[in-house]
C-alpha cells in the first residue's frame, strides 16, 4: 500500500466530485492506465494490483464535511407566485407580497453590504401592494370584496354636520370621510379634548376644521339674540407660513356660507402685518405661527381666555425645542377644559377644547399639556397604519456616489417631465437647495426653490405657484414636508437622504394623499454610511410589515419628580 500527500484544494475537488464517505481512508479512483496524474503529487506513479490509498487527517475531514453541509444547506425561499413586495437588483433577495417572515426569522436585506465601496449602483424597491390608501373608507364584506348594493357608503351627512357645511364640501368633490375623520369628528362635536395621531395625507386638517366651523356657526346663531362682544373664538397654530396660508384657504372656503371671518398671521412680515389682521375686528378663526401669535398677545390684539378651540397642528414640530417655549407660554394663557361639560354654557364660563394633531409626539408633550389640562381626559385617536410604510406608494432606494446624484436626478426629472407631473426634491441644507437650483438651471430644467433662510417676501407665493401647476419641480428643505397639501405630486426625490425616520415619513407622505389622482413614487439616493443604517431599518420594517422603530405616537405622563423634590425640601431635618 502506498501513501500519497495531496494538496487541500485538489483533495476537496476530488471529494466534492465523487462524494466519498467520511471514513479514515478514502480510496482513490483507479485510472484505466494504472496511473495518478501529476496533480496528486507531481509524479506519475504506476500501480499493479493494489489501489492507491490517500490518508487524510481527521480535522481535515471534519472541515470538508462542514463546508459541504453549509453549501448544501437549503435556504428559505421567500419568492412565491404573485406580486413582489421587495424587488432587488439581486433576484435571490426578492420577497413576495404573499410571504410572511417568521417571528424569529432574520430577513435577508438587499442593503446589507451597502457600507462597502463596491455596493454603488445597487438598489431595491418596495412595491405598492394595494391601490387605494389605507385611510380611505371602503365598505367591504368578510372576503374583502366591495359591497355595492348591500351597504351604503358613509358620507359626511352621517356625522351630523350642518347641511350647508356638507354642501360646501360637495363643491370641492369631498363626499366621503376618511378613517381618521370618522373617528375624530364625533368626539370633537361632543366636546372632548383630542389627541389625533394619524399618517400623513389622511385628512387630519378637515378632521378638526369641520367640527370647529360647525360649532362656531351654531354659537353665532345663538348669539344673535344675545348681545355679546365680538371675540376670537378659535386659534389654529401651525409651524410654517406656507402651512398657515394653506389651512386659511381651506377654512375660508368652508366659512364663507356662514359669514365667519378667517385671518392669518405669520412670522417674518413685521408687526404692521399682524396688526392689519385685527383692524376689522377679531376674526372668528385665526391661523397663526407661534412667533407671530406671541407678538400679537404681547400687544393685546386678542385674548386667549375667551377661546372655544385651541388647535395645535403638526405636533412633532410644534413641541420641538425651537417652538416649545413659545407654545408653552401660549397654552398657559388659554383656559383649557378638563371635561366636556366645561365647553358648554355662556361665553364667560365656557372653556376651550384642546386639539393636538400630528404623526409623532416628542417626549415633552406630556409635560407641557399636563400644565394646562388633565391628560386623563384627553381622547387619543390613533390610526392602525401609523408609522408603517405606505402600502400604496412605490419606494425605491438607490446606492449612488455623491458625484453621480446630479445625473441620476436629471434622468428622473426628464422622465417625469414627459408626464407633466409635480416633483418634490428634498435636500437637508438650504445651501444644497441653492447649489442644486443653479445646477439644474445650467441643465435647462425649470424649477422653483423653497427653504427657510429665504426672506418672507421671496417665499410668499412660491408653494402656491407649485400647487397651481405653474411650475412642476420644487427643490426644498424639510420646510415643505410638514402638512402641505401636494395632491398633484407624483414623484418625491430624496436628493439628500433624511436624517431620521420621522423626516422620511413626512417626505414620503407628500405623495399618495387623500384626493390624489395617482399613488406616486418615492426615489431616495443613499450615499453615506449613516444613511445606510436608516435604510436597513426601513427595509427590515418593510419585509416584516411592521412599523418603523423609535416612533412615538402617544403622550407620556410626566413623572412626579419635581413635586417629590419640593416636598423633601420643605421637610424639617
Amino acid at each position: 500500500m502506498q501513501s500519497v500527500k495531496v494538496g487541500y484544494s485538489v483533495l476537496f475537488t476530488l471529494i466534492s466530485k465523487h462524494n466519498f464517505s467520511s471514513s479514515g481512508n478514502f480510496r482513490a479512483l483507479a485510472c484505466s492506465h494504472g496511473t495518478i496524474s501529476s496533480a496528486c503529487g507531481g509524479h506519475t506513479m504506476s500501480t499493479t494490483a493494489q489501489p492507491v490509498v490517500i490518508r487524510i487527517p481527521r480535522h481535515m475531514q471534519e472541515q470538508v464535511e462542514h463546508v459541504k453541509q453549509v453549501r448544501g444547506k437549503n435556504k428559505v425561499n421567500t419568492i412565491k407566485a404573485g406580486k413582489l413586495l421587495i424587488k432587488s437588483k439581486n433576484p435571490e433577495l426578492n420577497q413576495s407580497a404573499g410571504y410572511t417572515l417568521g417571528k424569529f426569522e432574520q430577513p435577508h436585506l438587499s442593503s446589507k453590504g451597502w457600507k462597502h465601496n463596491k455596493s454603488f449602483g445597487d438598489y431595491f424597491t418596495v412595491n405598492n401592494t394595494q391601490r387605494t390608501p389605507p385611510f380611505v373608507t371602503e365598505i367591504q364584506d368578510e372576503e374583502g370584496d366591495k359591497l355595492k348594493e348591500k351597504s351604503k357608503p358613509i358620507t359626511f351627512h352621517n356625522l351630523h354636520l350642518c347641511p350647508d357645511l356638507v354642501e360646501a364640501l360637495g363643491k370641492d368633490n369631498i363626499t366621503r370621510p376618511t378613517t381618521v375623520q370618522l373617528q375624530t369628528i364625533p368626539k370633537l362635536l361632543k366636546g372632548y379634548n383630542i389627541l389625533c395621531a394619524a399618517e400623513t395625507g389622511s385628512g387630519k386638517t378637515l378632521s378638526y376644521l369641520l367640527p370647529v366651523i360647525h360649532k362656531l356657526q351654531a354659537e353665532k346663531a345663538d348669539s344673535v339674540s344675545i348681545e355679546t362682544t365680538p371675540r376670537t373664538r378659535s386659534v389654529i397654530i401651525v409651524p410654517s407660513r406656507e402651512l398657515a396660508d394653506q389651512v386659511s384657504a381651506v377654512a375660508r372656503s368652508l366659512c364663507g356660507p356662514f359669514g365667519l371671518m378667517v385671518k392669518t398671521v405669520g412670522g417674518g412680515r413685521g408687526v404692521g402685518n399682524i396688526k392689519l389682521a385685527f383692524t376689522k375686528g377679531p376674526p372668528d378663526v385665526l391661523v397663526a405661527t407661534p412667533g407671530a401669535l406671541v407678538k400679537a398677545l404681547r400687544r393685546r390684539y386678542l385674548d386667549l381666555g375667551e377661546l372655544s378651540f385651541m388647535v395645535v397642528d403638526e405636533a412633532d414640530t410644534m413641541f420641538d425645542p425651537s417652538f416649545s417655549g413659545m407654545l408653552e407660554s401660549i397654552l398657559a394663557q388659554t383656559r383649557v377644559a378638563c371635561d366636556p361639560s366645561e365647553t358648554r354654557g355662556p361665553g364667560p364660563t365656557r372653556k376651550a377644547q384642546l386639539v393636538v394633531v400630528g404623526a409623532t409626539f416628542p417626549g415633552g408633550v406630556g409635560e407641557v399639556l399636563s400644565q394646562v389640562t388633565d391628560l386623563g381626559s384627553m381622547v387619543t385617536i390613533k390610526s392602525k397604519n401609523l408609522h408603517f410604510l405606505m402600502p400604496h406608494v412605490k419606494q425605491t432606494f438607490l446606492k449612488v456616489r455623491g458625484a453621480d446624484k446630479l445625473l441620476e436626478l436629471h434622468q428622473a426629472l426628464k422622465a417625469a417631465e414627459q408626464d407633466k407631473a409635480g416633483v418634490l426634491v428634498f435636500c437637508n441644507r438650504a445651501s444644497t437647495v441653492n447649489w442644486l437650483g443653479y445646477s439644474l438651471e445650467d441643465m435647462g430644467l425649470r424649477h422653483v426653490r423653497l427653504q427657510g433662510e429665504m426672506p418672507a417676501s421671496l417665499r410668499a407665493g412660491i408653494f402656491h405657484s407649485f400647487q397651481k401647476g405653474q411650475v412642476d419641480v420644487l427643490i426644498c428643505t424639510d420646510i415643505a414636508s410638514r402638512g402641505l397639501d401636494t395632491q398633484r405630486v407624483c414623484l418625491v426625490v430624496n436628493y439628500d437622504f433624511p436624517e431620521s425616520h420621522t423626516d422620511y415619513i413626512h417626505r414620503a407622505g407628500r405623495v399618495g394623499r387623500a384626493g390624489s389622482m395617482e399613488d406616486g413614487e418615492v426615489l431616495s439616493f443613499v450615499t453615506h454610511p449613516w444613511d445606510v443604517e436608516l435604510v436597513q431599518k426601513i427595509e427590515t420594517a418593510a419585509r416584516r410589515r411592521t412599523s418603523l422603530p423609535g416612533m412615538e405616537s402617544s403622550i407620556r405622563k410626566p413623572e412626579p419628580k419635581a413635586a417629590e423634590e419640593e416636598e423633601e425640601e420643605g421637610l424639617p431635618y
